[in-house]
């Protein structure tokens, strides 16, 4: 292991040539993506197995969107990805993976009929936010949280226009939102309209009509 796996230790003065690279990386990412405009940004674990409650709600949720018209966006690798991608493609729908290269590689899902590979974190999270009109955040990890989080600040910070940001689980998100209520709400470092932005939806059919009613296919 050395320095030279990770990403921000290769854009140096000697090596910002690299910046060329980011760059295709964006241009690719615009060009590729533009054309399945309205779709829907779905994260989740990627420890989630076929069978799991998680997964199957995450297939019935990428299903609906599909038969809804709206393409599915995923980070294409496993577990929640995977059924969401899975739901999309079985029911004929785009299909999108956002796959990142990663020191242990994740390997594109299979149910993926549009497929865009990434090196750097950043400019994916980009594509994930910019060509989504919805995010729905299942049961997940750090990155999971982190994408979430990060939507939420953008739109809090008015960088981006608001959209329905969906959390699916209440158990799995009770004590998170809890926490926000009753520690960072009350202690002034969040206003209630800031607390607004997130919605708690479990039932797969109500979080297709929340995001049809601010939606116009």
């Amino acid at each position: 292991m050395t320095d030279r796996q990770y990403v921000i230790n290769e854009i140096t003065i000697q090596d910002s040539w690299r910046m060329f690279r980011i760059m295709a990386e964006f241009v690719d990412g615009f060009e590729s993506l533009a054309r399945y405009h309205p779709a829907v940004s779905v994260f989740g674990s990627t420890r989630v197995k076929p069978g799991d409650e998680v997964y199957q709600k995450a297939e019935q949720i990428g299903k609906l969107l599909a038969e809804n018209g709206f393409s599915v966006i995923t980070g294409g690798g496993p577990g929640v990805m995977e059924a969401a991608n899975k739901g999309a493609f079985s029911s004929g729908g785009k299909s999108i993976g956002l796959n990142i290269e990663l020191p242990l590689e994740q390997k594109p899902n299979p149910y993926t009929n549009i497929t865009l590979n990434f090196r750097y974190f950043f400019v994916r999270k980009v594509m994930f936010v910019k060509y989504a009109v919805a995010y729905i955040i299942l049961p997940g990890g750090f990155g999971t949280m982190d994408e979430l989080l990060e939507s939420v600040t953008l739109i809090q910070t008015k960088k981006i226009k608001p959209f329905p940001v969906i959390l699916v689980g209440s158990t799995y998100w009770k004590g998170f939102l809890t926490w926000i209520k009753e520690v960072v709400l009350k202690e002034g470092k969040i206003s209630l309209a800031d607390l607004e932005i997130l919605q708690l939806i479990d039932e797969p059919e109500d979080i297709i009509k929340t995001i049809k009613k601010t939606v116009i296919l």
